[in-house]
């Protein structure tokens, strides 16, 4: 199937939305605990009103469509390099989606300056991020407040020199 990339369009905001729930539900679910992707995933319903408010601070966001033209995936950089999204629809996983978008991404941090890129991939991005030239700096344990208990979670702090 053969896919665009494009800028983000207010259209969009709850297509990534649903996105990034059905990504941290399903893709999630292979090497994370029920509890924790249930915590993840909760962030999910204010995901549309932030991605707004993200466009509007001036944070980029790109994303992958289908023959439809429907958002089936997205990164979202902020402008100091920080990576801060890249999600793929569990249908559209294993097609080169989140190289296009790293690229772009790339593309985007070089057109503002950044020195470098960074990241906090989870484990099933990070050999994602690895392939397009990240290193993980540490790992990163934290919690997430979900149904009146603190979930712990992990990811991987990410960085590529852009010079």
């Amino acid at each position: 199937m053969p896919y665009t990339l494009r800028p983000f369009r207010s259209s969009d905001a709850a297509r990534l939305s649903e996105i990034f729930a059905e990504a941290v539900r399903v893709v999630g679910a292979h090497s994370y605990s029920p509890e924790q992707v249930a915590a993840w995933a909760a962030r999910s319903p204010a995901a549309e009103k932030r991605i707004h408010e993200r466009v509007s601070q001036g944070h980029w966001i790109f994303v992958a469509a289908d023959e439809q033209d429907m958002a089936v995936a997205y990164a979202l950089l902020e402008p100091d390099g920080h990576l801060d999204h890249l999600y793929c629809h569990p249908d559209h996983t294993r097609r080169g989606l989140a190289n296009l978008l790293l690229e772009a991404a790339e593309d985007q941090a070089r057109d503002w300056g950044c020195a470098k890129l960074y990241t906090e991939a989870s484990e099933l991005a990070r050999p994602a991020f690895e392939r397009a030239g990240y290193s993980v700096t540490h790992k990163c344990d934290f919690t997430i407040a979900h149904e009146g208990r603190e979930v712990p979670i992990h990811n991987y702090a990410m960085e590529k020199s852009l010079t």
